[in-house]
């Protein structure tokens, strides 16, 4: 007797895609496309590096991510790998090709808001689809035929040939399994964030992490969804500046960097007590403690 295992599609994305922080994150924290959860300490798939290395929560090293996300401005792009749509298959990973274009498009022009201006991005909405709503919004934004016919050109002769509507629209080459892959992602979502109701370690996450699990979890957060206007500052960098909970974060990391070095201090005198008669090596440590006490 053998058995079939059949692996759900996710071949959904487009060559370029780009997600705000909300719909980014959640990718992160299930990492079913593909980003490395060694940077995170969370997922569902790919090479869980480090889990396995790791005593803290998922939520302590996502808190960590997140706030470091939001103080940096951080632009998250994405690209496919194996497949683009149930149809069109690619080798390895069409991020390949993305730093050749990158490296050649001046500096504003990266910016995601500069793209959506100027067409090169355009928004996934949601789908009404056997009399329910598909969630494709939860992909971001993704590349356009103008940013194919602008930018490709560099790389390929006729790039739409290569780039034709099946691989900028996948939901065209067979929309059940387009439709398929959301399920399947957004499934996910909702299984992965429930195991952080389940071990508790929800309470753990700062405010807009925990939001967004809720909304992962249950669908919203206090009655509002992911695209609520409330919800979404909670993401952005004046949010993080002015909140409570991120400077009572920067109160515990001072008083923990003053313990440290308050140790090291101690630590410094002791060996200089023991040390012998060697004045070389007494004077270096008496070096070292006085300029610790100055830079305290």
């Amino acid at each position: 007797m053998s058995l079939i295992w059949h692996a759900r599609t996710l071949a959904v994305y487009n060559p370029i895609h780009y997600q705000e922080l909300p719909e980014l994150f959640m990718d992160l924290i299930c990492s079913l496309t593909g980003k490395s959860p060694s940077t995170t300490g969370a997922g569902s798939e790919g090479a869980l590096t480090k889990g396995p290395f790791n005593a803290l929560s998922a939520t302590a090293d996502l808190n960590t991510a997140l706030v470091s996300f939001i103080l940096s401005g951080y632009d998250g792009f994405s690209t496919p790998a194996g497949h683009i749509g149930a149809q069109r298959r690619i080798d390895h990973d069409i991020s390949m090709l993305i730093p050749e274009i990158w490296c050649r498009l001046p500096v504003e022009s990266q910016d995601p808001e500069y793209m959506i201006e100027q067409g090169y991005l355009e928004k996934m909405e949601d789908l009404d689809y056997e009399g329910r709503t598909v969630y494709a919004s939860r992909l971001g934004y993704r590349m356009t035929e103008r940013f194919v016919h602008d930018h490709f050109c560099k790389l390929f002769d006729t790039p739409m040939a290569v780039l034709d509507e099946a691989m900028l629209c996948p939901e065209t080459q067979d929309l059940d399994a387009f439709v398929d892959g959301i399920d399947n992602i957004c499934e996910a979502y909702q299984r992965v964030a429930r195991g952080y109701f389940e071990d508790g370690s929800i309470n753990d996450a700062c405010p807009p992490l925990k939001a967004l699990l809720h909304i992962m979890a249950n669908g919203n957060y206090e009655g509002r969804g992911v695209d609520d206007p409330a919800i979404r500052e909670m993401f952005t960098r004046d949010y993080l500046l002015q909140s409570d909970w991120y400077r009572e974060r920067l109160v515990i990391k001072q008083a923990r960097d003053e313990e440290l070095w308050r140790r090291h201090r101690d630590y410094l005198g002791v060996q200089s007590q023991n040390l012998d008669e060697d004045e070389t090596d007494r004077g270096a440590l008496s070096f070292r403690i006085s300029f610790k006490r100055w830079t305290a």
